[in-house]
């Protein structure tokens, strides 16, 4: 592994073939041969963003989304028709999520407040110095939340889906 700390001489020269529009591994493959050093592609790169190069060719020439692999070799050439193609289109942003609360005023205990059968649904804690609470509110059978908070981490029963039953195969085995 090489020190970051690359010579005045290196980091010129680096610039100057950037600025060639030369890809990084090209770059690299120069740097050796010139100063007979063993920078790699990923060291050439590294040292251009470090120093705030863009990517070869502008930033047009960055990649967002990754190539489609296929099936054909590459030969290095592109197609007369590859500028006429249209560039792909941003992703659609998400929806937004919706968020679900209840209408519920917590009591706000400490973990050492609260009793045997109290609701142990957390707030706060947000941030480092906010301390967690808990609601405090009378638990419901079975679980360890009330009957709202119980509710809300639960899906929604319209968003349950009933699952189809698939096919049983039973298998009969003899005793040994």
């Amino acid at each position: 592994m090489q020190s970051t700390d690359w010579p005045d001489q290196h980091s010129k020269m680096l610039c100057e073939l950037h600025a060639q529009g030369r890809s990084y591994a090209e770059i690299a493959r120069a740097l050796n041969a010139q100063f007979g050093t063993a920078y790699t592609r990923n060291a050439t790169l590294g040292r251009g963003k470090r120093i705030g190069l863009a990517a070869p060719g502008g930033p047009k020439a960055a990649r967002s989304t990754p190539r489609p692999m296929s099936a054909a070799p590459r030969t290095g050439r592109r197609s007369p028709d590859a500028a006429a193609r249209p560039m792909p289109s941003a992703a659609k942003p998400a929806a937004a999520v919706k968020l679900r609360c209840v209408g519920i005023s917590p009591r706000l205990l400490s973990l050492d407040q609260l009793e045997r059968n109290d609701c142990r649904y957390p707030y706060g804690g947000d941030r480092d110095d906010d301390p967690i609470t808990f609601c405090g509110h009378p638990r419901q059978p079975g679980s360890c939340y009330c009957t709202p908070h119980y509710h809300l981490t639960r899906l929604p029963p319209q968003e349950t889906a009933v699952r189809p039953a698939g096919r049983l195969i039973l298998r009969l085995v003899a005793a040994a």
